[in-house]
């Protein structure tokens, strides 16, 4: 090793000592940190969400997820907020945990203080993984206003403010277009497909998650992935099927797979003709069906099934 080497080394060693003594130095004497977000100046004021966006600016997206707005929050203390629940109809109080950067947690959700003052809100979600959280945020933003400024400076109310915006409306428009043209880009209604049976010996119930903390009460996926359990009763035979379809905007029914695992393609193909030969039968001899809507649009969406035949009538189909 050459002395020119030797002493590029040794400054490059000095350097790195430096940085971390420096470094150590900062963090025990707590320069550099940043302060606890502090709500003091709108404790007590009542905010209302009025708006859900994504990043470019709408509330739904290609899928047909829609974000709604329904918070509503006041500041007790720097320590505790009061949340409305819309399952029990009342304000609940929840701790909140302040962090830095704008940071803060409450009502199970971690969000970061982008506007405040006594008559708005702009507050970032933030995805939560295990012990940690995305703090770049999911780019989706709640805007509240406060009561007073709705009612008085406004004079509005919260049902008007929370009408889909006219881009909204138009990008609807776009995609319903598409999937009214093209029934392979079909996508979730808002308001879901729904079935009117025909016969006392047909039944139609669709599945409903029941809101808890264990899902944030969160019912997306009732309109998502919407679910129906069908019972016919005095069927040809016994049998089960497990099958998704199409649902157009003229509320016409079209066969899309089956929705079990197949080890043998002759079995599989014997599925799916004998649950399409269901769907072409009693499906669409027995219900009157009804096409999902978004922003009230009729449109293409897929649904799943779970058909149930009995030969024997049940005592709820007997009466």
């Amino acid at each position: 090793m050459t002395p020119k080497t030797i002493n590029a080394l040794t400054l490059t060693i000095l350097g790195i000592v430096t940085i971390i003594y420096t470094s150590c130095n900062s963090a025990a004497s707590g320069k550099g940190e940043k302060p606890l977000i502090s709500f003091k100046s709108i404790q007590g004021i009542g905010y209302t969400e009025v708006q859900r966006l994504q990043k470019n600016g709408l509330a739904i997206n290609e899928y047909g997820y829609q974000l709604e707005p329904q918070w509503q929050i006041n500041f007790v203390s720097d320590d505790s907020a009061s949340v409305y629940s819309p399952i029990k109809k009342r304000f609940l109080n929840f701790q909140l945990t302040r962090g830095t950067d704008s940071i803060f947690n409450t009502a199970r959700a971690w969000l970061k203080v982008k506007k405040m003052n006594k008559d708005s809100l702009i507050l970032e979600i933030l995805k939560a993984k295990n012990d940690s959280i995305e703090v770049n945020g999911s780019k989706v933003y709640m805007t509240f206003y406060s009561d007073n400024y709705i009612k008085n400076v406004l004079h509005s109310d919260t049902a008007t403010l929370r009408r889909p915006s006219r881009r909204d409306t138009q990008f609807v428009k776009s995609i319903v277009a598409k999937a009214n043209k093209d029934i392979s880009k079909a996508f979730a209604a808002r308001q879901v497909v729904t079935f009117e049976s025909q016969s006392p010996l047909v039944t139609v119930k669709q599945e409903k998650t029941v809101p808890s903390i264990l899902n944030n009460f969160d019912t997306a996926d009732d309109y998502l992935g919407p679910t129906f359990n069908i019972t016919i009763n005095k069927a040809y035979k016994d049998f089960y099927y497990s099958f998704s379809i199409c649902v157009d905007d003229k509320g016409q029914m079209h066969y899309v797979k089956p929705l079990i695992g197949f080890t043998e393609e002759d079995y599989k193909k014997s599925y799916i003709h004998l649950s399409q030969q269901i769907m072409e039968t009693y499906l669409k001899y027995y219900l009157k069906v009804k096409p999902g809507t978004t922003l009230g649009m009729p449109h293409a969406s897929v649904i799943s099934l779970h058909v149930e035949g009995k030969v024997a009538a049940s005592e709820t189909a007997k009466n």
